[in-house]
């Protein structure tokens, strides 16, 4: 524990509120009396006590002191550097604090300490840090991940946090001790029934899995939490950690129950997985924020892709529940209901953007309803009580891949409302015309390269062509979207990307038991690390070949086919995967024409667009295009 009077010099930065805050006034509104629901409660005081606010992670409070009008005229109160709360300083930061009676609670630095803070003045109240040495450093998901639960039930207080070692931590909300009564002296140990291959334990210290997520906790005092593990298309083992949700009680840390995402036999959805191929894979984690209706006692789980991204001869089937939204019961565990948003996934769709609950009322009926976001630019709209559709979800023929070994679905859902909301795939009219020439020179770049429509499949690459085809991965990310539930309007940010998939035998059985990694004839094969690998306080520098804090392989190219930038983070625009912008967009200037970031607002109603905008600054490269004047990106 450090003494809050210790801590008074330092400052934060601005960034660790950013995403709360730009979200937050997205509801903003000053037009008209608030009749505030039931589901504001937790925000109607200027409180926010909870990752999103709520847990039907509406993104939204009430408050209306702050508009548009008043915006610019915000000052800074006061900073708290977070550069000593770990051995290094963190170089991207993602928490959202939480504010409950007037105190600041989040995680901050390199060690995911937990901290309080006096809310209006900035005094640090308490720290609580966990030093977990060479299981921390193994971690597929270090730094200050994306902050803490709170929960009281009027008499205790109570913080909740996943630390980088995935161990479950209560803290006395007031003094920042651990509850000894919870667990062991306050903590549970998160890897303790995790398993990989036929049930097999994975190791307590070098075992694959982690969370940047809060934990998801209820009034009645339910605590859950996911599992996320190393991601990309080169990992070295297919059998990897399987992902669970595990539930507890929060007075006790007594396990409830867990949900395991890869169904065992006997499980629903197993015969998914054809030739017991279940027993031999690994991921199917749930990295994102939970939704939870407290009312009708489910959980809404958005669930990530399997083993590995782009590749999954070794799991021939649909491979439920990957990529999927299920609705769980709070207090059981048991599924109430599915829905698969890609079936055999080999784009890396996870379900990147929390699920939003949302009350709203479609062709005069109310309806309960869920949205749920992702890279694929398309929301997908259920009756969060029974799973069925809003508006119909068809499911349509696309394009068969010939990879060697590979299985394929014939078909994939698509919504029929809302529209998509930003570009999928990447086809000829997606590409950059600000004059002939430039489009010239871009057909003629991409000419060894695939293009298609969303679900064109992963391409073996051949220096005569494909190097390697180009695939959808902007759309929605981690930081979500804002509905308003006295609008009924959804707030949607997006982004295009231009990745690109492209396949290659592994150099050796040793670096891979994958037929097909992720890599091109162009960089050669590219090791994708965990958000944050390598980066935390007790990790060591990054072994030589195997990844760091920007995701590199020693000796590969920045141009390889791998991530641009820091792994988990958002690309500049249109970068690419497998090739820089400047590589293939001709004389410097993107591939794909603008606008490269879009918001816009929906209407659950009606499940149409009220408006459309293009969202974030022209970049440089185009506003200062030396070839004839170009359109401007916004």
């Amino acid at each position: 524990m450090m003494p809050g009077d210790q801590m008074k010099k330092f400052t934060c930065r601005a960034a660790l509120f950013a995403a709360a805050v730009a979200l937050l006034l997205l509801a903003a509104r000053t037009s008209r009396p608030r009749v505030i629901a039931d589901s504001l409660v937790g925000t109607r005081n200027g409180d926010w006590p909870s990752y999103a606010g709520d847990l039907r992670n509406h993104h939204y409070s009430p408050l209306d002191q702050i508009d548009a009008k008043n915006f610019r005229t915000l000052e800074i109160a006061w900073r708290l550097k977070t550069d000593n709360f770990g051995t290094r300083p963190e170089y991207k930061l993602e928490g959202t604090p939480l504010v409950v009676n007037g105190v600041l609670y989040t995680t901050a630095g390199t060690r995911r300490s937990v901290i309080a803070l006096d809310a209006t003045t900035g005094e640090v109240l308490w720290v609580h840090g966990e030093h977990e040495g060479a299981r921390s450093a193994a971690s597929p998901r270090q730094l200050s991940g994306r902050g803490v639960a709170y929960w009281s039930d009027g008499k205790d207080e109570r913080i909740l946090y996943v630390t980088i070692g995935f161990r479950l931590v209560a803290l006395d909300a007031r003094t920042g001790v651990p509850v000894r009564g919870f667990g062991k002296d306050g903590l549970i140990d998160l890897k303790e029934i995790a398993v990989f291959g036929n049930r097999q334990p994975i190791d307590p210290v070098t075992g694959e899995i982690g969370i940047h997520a809060t934990p998801a906790v209820t009034r009645d005092g339910v605590v859950m939490v996911g599992s996320s593990m190393r991601e990309g298309g080169t990992p070295k083992t297919h059998n990897n950690t399987k992902g669970l949700v595990q539930a507890f009680d929060v007075r006790t840390g007594k396990r409830l129950w867990t949900f395991n995402t890869i169904p065992r036999p006997g499980e629903f959805g197993s015969d998914t997985w054809l030739n017991d191929s279940w027993a031999v894979n690994g991921n199917v984690g749930v990295w994102n924020q939970l939704a939870v209706d407290e009312e009708l006692g489910l959980v809404y789980l958005p669930v990530e892709t399997p083993t590995s991204d782009f590749y999954g001869g070794h799991r021939p089937g649909n491979n439920l529940f990957a990529e999927s939204i299920v609705a769980v019961d709070v207090k059981t565990g048991q599924r109430k209901w599915h829905f698969q948003l890609v079936h055999h996934p080999l784009w890396n769709m996870d379900i990147a953007a929390a699920p939003i609950l949302a009350d709203v009322t479609v062709n005069g009926r109310p309806v309960k309803a869920v949205a749920v976001m992702g890279k694929q630019a398309m929301m997908y709209v259920f009756d969060r009580v029974t799973g069925r559709p809003v508006w119909p979800i068809e499911e349509r023929a696309v394009e068969k891949g010939s990879v060697p070994g590979e299985w394929y679905s014939p078909t994939q859902p698509f919504p029929t409302k809302p529209p998509p909301y930003d570009n999928q795939g990447v086809l000829p009219g997606n590409l950059i015309d600000f004059t002939p020439e430039l489009r010239a020179e871009a057909l003629k770049n991409v000419s060894k390269y695939k293009l298609g429509p969303l679900f064109t499949p992963p391409v073996v690459s051949q220096a005569e062509g494909p190097i390697a085809a180009f695939r959808s991965s902007g759309g929605t990310n981690w930081p979500g979207a804002s509905f308003d539930p006295e609008t009924h309007i959804a707030y949607v940010p997006s982004y295009t990307s231009l990745p690109t998939i492209g396949l290659l035998p592994p150099p050796s059985r040793e670096f891979s038991d994958i037929n097909f990694v992720q890599g091109t004839v162009i960089g050669g094969v590219r090791y994708v690390a965990g958000p944050g690998e390598n980066a935390g306080a007790d990790a060591p520098a990054p072994p030589s070949g195997r990844g760091g804090p920007g995701g590199s392989t020693a000796g590969t190219p920045a141009g390889g086919a791998g991530r641009v930038g820091a792994a988990g983070t958002v690309p500049a625009p249109a970068a690419i995967e497998g090739g820089s912008a400047a590589a293939l967009g001709p004389q410097g200037l993107p591939l794909l024409k603008p606008p490269y970031g879009r918001l816009t607002a929906i209407d659950l109603d009606k499940g149409e667009f009220v408006w459309q905008i293009a969202h974030g600054e022209t970049p440089d490269v185009v506003r200062n295009v030396p070839v004839r004047q170009a359109p401007s990106a916004h």
